[in-house]
């Protein structure tokens, strides 16, 4: 074990050569534009950047389809460029207000779409506008841990994935806290999202992470543009993840995700390639 350490909020950064070596993961999101235009052409230039794991979106569950193709043939798709998929945003919020029934059908078909990508977790992406209330998260996480459950003895794991909203004062309770407490965290892992901990959070990412340990299996990974506070490139903002980033082993840590929801300095295209060589230089030492 190195003995230098760097402090993270009551916490030290410690680094071992015997640390587990993660796959580079990219958030396909961030290049949803170009995955429209050009789903196969958009993979080879991701890989040749350098990702090799991916986070998908956008799965159809009537048409057992991502991105247009055949579960099984998009499965190719990703061999062919030597690309894997860990994890993926489904499109389980759409069934918030709607019948358990129709929810649980649509996590089966998730269920069946995760395995034949051969994935590890299926994640719960956000939370619509009108439910981002105090009574619709206790109602919020009654549906995780039903989810969880299913997804659990599919063979699954299953997560949630924080925007800033969760961070929210109403009257002195805060979302994420509801999420963390009235979950079981045997049934539903987090997918920590370090931009808008830094972003909306009074907590920092640190101070979350000891509110339950070794939970926080997943990782976003993105920039605070220095003026704006929108989305940035990796290094061109005001998030210095060389002092933040926390040790794997106390979050749980998995998957990692680089992402970028927009603000592009010239195209999404660029800016994946701009923060994987900024990562590959500056943070991927920490992992």
């Amino acid at each position: 074990m190195s003995a230098a350490l760097v402090p993270f909020y009551g916490f030290p950064m410690t680094r071992s050569k015997k640390h587990k070596k993660y796959k580079m993961g990219l958030q396909l999101f961030t290049i949803r534009d170009a995955m429209e235009r050009d789903p196969i052409g958009s993979l080879k230039k991701v890989r040749a950047l350098g990702y090799e794991d991916l986070e998908i979106y956008g799965y159809d569950g009537e048409a057992d389809s991502y991105y247009g193709f055949k579960t099984a043939d998009f499965k190719k798709i990703l061999e062919d460029q030597e690309l894997t998929t860990s994890s993926g945003h489904y499109g389980l919020p759409a069934f918030f207000d709607r019948p358990e029934a129709d929810l649980m059908r649509y996590v089966d078909q998730c269920i069946e779409g995760a395995h034949a990508l051969d994935q590890d977790y299926i994640t719960w992406p956000w939370l619509d506008p009108k439910f981002r209330n105090i009574e619709s998260f206790k109602q919020l996480t009654g549906k995780l841990n039903a989810i969880g459950e299913r997804v659990k003895k599919a063979g699954l794991g299953f997560a949630y994935h924080n925007h800033g909203f969760e961070f929210d004062d109403h009257n002195g309770q805060i979302g994420y806290d509801i999420i963390l407490k009235e979950t079981d965290p045997n049934l539903v892992k987090l997918q920590l999202d370090w931009y808008w901990v830094m972003h909306s959070s009074k907590l920092r990412p640190a101070e979350w992470i000891a509110k339950d340990p070794e939970r926080f299996v997943m990782w976003h990974i993105k920039d605070m543009d220095k003026v704006t506070r929108d989305y940035s490139e990796l290094g061109n903002g005001s998030i210095d993840y060389t002092t933040i980033l926390p040790e794997a082993k106390l979050s749980g840590l998995q998957y990692y995700y680089l992402e970028q929801g927009g603000n592009f300095a010239k195209d999404s295209m660029q800016s994946i390639a701009d923060s994987a060589a900024y990562f590959k230089q500056h943070l991927q030492k920490y992992l």
